[in-house]
């Protein structure tokens, strides 16, 4: 079999394969506007198969859901009118079976294109960048699955496999990085997003990064020390949104009488003050950095930290959703950085219909770096650039600080 049609049908499985777990009605919440109905997702990724790629090899290809394209476009406006992502919950049609229905006659399509003469070189690429973001989708869907059950009375588990306990009794040795001039960027011919390109030279002052991520305990002492009280540690927007939202600790934490609990895929757990601290928004990162006396990272001193192998330790451990090694740096949580996200000099969008894809949302947002734990292998690259507002804090983020030499 054709290695790239392999690897279609596996990403395309392993997408219902993280939706297996799930009741009926799980599919079709949406308890707040920046999480959508996972059954939404789901149609989401096969539009974009369809639209981009199916519909331009076979024309008379339709589905026959009527408002199909409004309804599962997320943002590209040059493919028309798209329902608002807040409301996608409001809309019980179509059905969850209607949705994997369309979606087996999508990727019968496809198969059928690698079966023909009709795979031009275009065509593989536009299929390259679909599994991509797919697997883009299977994160969020992670994510969206986490929120939805956390808001749920039950708090139901979606994973039975109770979570590691890892002892960590010695801090890494930090990465020191000498002041100079860098090459960051993606290189060579493998696949990147356009806006890991291109690569370019970077100056940058000496600063030691530290070599773990900081964990709950850390970020316990924080709070502690009432530092969500303290005015002085708190970026002027940042103030402002945890006062209007009274936030007073990290998203899925909750106290209770016999201590601080934190709600997991894994379900409920005792607070595991060894774990890196998770979800957490940038306003969150920068008071923090601010408190232990260092700063964030720059997404340049990030992708060279990961450049460099040192001290980067990797989980082997199977059907874990939860961060438990503060040491492993990549494909863990993504890391906040300090640089907004915008092109880098020289930058070029895709071509054609998917030109719409990163270029867009260079505004008002800012870097993680490093993936995360649900990242695969093949999915991440040491200049993969994620992007999320600043008080956003549903995604599987972290915080790893610097300070400058």
């Amino acid at each position: 079999m054709n290695d790239l049609l392999h690897n279609f049908l596996e990403i395309r499985k392993k997408t219902l394969d993280i939706c297996n777990r799930l009741e009926r009605e799980d599919f079709v919440v949406q308890p707040t506007p920046f999480v959508s109905p996972i059954k939404w997702h789901i149609g989401h990724v096969t539009w974009f198969f369809d639209t981009l790629i199916v519909q331009k090899v076979f024309p008379n290809f339709k589905s026959d859901f009527s408002l199909y394209n409004k309804v599962f476009n997320s943002y590209y406006k040059s493919q028309g009118e798209h329902w608002t992502q807040g409301q996608r919950g409001d809309l019980s049609r179509p059905t969850l079976d209607k949705i994997l229905d369309h979606r087996k006659r999508v990727d019968s399509a496809i198969v059928e294109i690698f079966n023909s003469s009709k795979l031009t070189k275009d065509i593989e690429d536009l299929i390259i960048i679909g599994i991509n973001h797919e697997e883009q989708h299977q994160e969020l869907i992670l994510m969206d699955i986490k929120y939805i059950l956390f808001q749920n009375i039950e708090k139901p588990i979606y994973e039975n496999n109770s979570l590691p306990t890892i002892k960590n009794e010695k801090k890494n040795k930090s990465f020191l990085l000498e002041e100079g001039v860098y090459e960051i960027g993606h290189h060579g011919a493998s696949f990147s997003y356009d806006n890991e390109l291109p690569t370019h030279k970077v100056y940058l002052h000496g600063c030691e990064l530290d070599n773990q991520f900081v964990t709950n305990e850390e970020y316990l002492n924080f709070i502690n020390d009432k530092a969500y009280q303290n005015t002085s540690l708190w970026l002027s927007d940042g103030w402002d949104w945890i006062q209007e939202n009274n936030i007073t600790h990290p998203l899925y934490w909750r106290k209770t009488s016999t201590g601080w609990k934190e709600f997991t895929l894994h379900g409920e757990q005792n607070l595991e003050h060894t774990n890196p601290v998770s979800h957490i928004s940038y306003y969150e990162a920068d008071a923090f950095a601010k408190w232990s006396g260092k700063r964030l990272p720059y997404e340049s001193e990030l992708e060279l930290s990961y450049k460099s192998q040192i001290n980067n330790e990797y989980d082997k451990l199977d059907k874990t959703f939860h961060s438990t090694n503060p040491k492993q740096l990549e494909r863990n949580l993504w890391t906040w950085t300090q640089s907004p996200y915008t092109a880098y000099p020289g930058y070029k969008p895709f071509d054609g219909d998917i030109r719409e894809y990163n270029g867009k949302f260079m505004c008002n947002q800012f870097v993680l770096r490093g993936g995360c734990l649900f990242n695969s292998p093949r999915h991440y690259r040491k200049s993969y650039r994620n992007f999320y507002r600043p008080d956003q804090n549903w995604m599987f983020s972290g915080i790893r600080l610097a300070k400058d030499l």
